[in-house]
């Protein structure tokens, strides 16, 4: 799931304002045997519970006391998996988006980055739970990205988690600027 979302488009429409990125880096947590996964072991918490709701809904907490990380919950009821978007490329509402980070003109720091990609498309924990077609956050479909176009890779922050830290979990499509940063 974590390599076919990407290409796809996080949609967001918060006060009238839409903001459209091409997702261009994933990161997947395979639930009850991933130690890097927030449900790792059948962990159920007031901040995971929506892991195992059936798939389709925004996953999002805070880290760092700060940056809220957005994910999709992509198994079915009971089962606790999601993919981190962890990079976006923007493609409307740019604007918008410079104006949430800050930012005078579109550069890789906008969307290149869990933390920075949410606020640039208004994504906070008041979003958590929401399903993925919701008028106000939504998955737009796009043409499949060819197998080729993908680079595979080792999680990036969960060297906590020992040999799954190693796992090839992290897809980006190749060449793309607005990655957080290579293999």
């Amino acid at each position: 799931m974590a390599q076919a979302l990407l290409g796809k488009y996080l949609c967001t429409r918060f006060g009238g304002e839409l903001t459209v990125g091409r997702i261009v880096e994933t990161e997947a947590y395979a639930g009850y045997n991933d130690r890097a996964c927030h449900a790792y072991n059948g962990k159920r918490t007031q901040r995971n519970s929506i892991m195992y709701a059936a798939g389709g809904h925004a996953y999002v907490y805070l880290i760092y006391g700060i940056y809220h990380l957005f994910n999709v919950v992509t198994n079915r009821q009971g089962l606790a998996d999601a993919v981190l978007i962890r990079a976006i490329e923007p493609v409307e509402g740019l604007e918008v988006m410079l104006q949430r980070r800050g930012l005078a003109q579109a550069e890789k720091r906008l969307s290149a980055g869990p933390g920075v990609l949410t606020r640039a498309l208004g994504i906070s924990t008041a979003h958590y739970g929401l399903p993925l077609d919701s008028p106000e956050l939504w998955l737009a479909d796009a043409p499949e990205v060819p197998p080729q176009q993908i680079v595979a890779t080792t999680r990036i922050g969960v060297d906590y988690a020992g040999a799954d830290a190693r796992r090839p979990w992290r897809f980006y499509l190749k060449n793309n600027p607005w990655v957080s940063r290579k293999s």
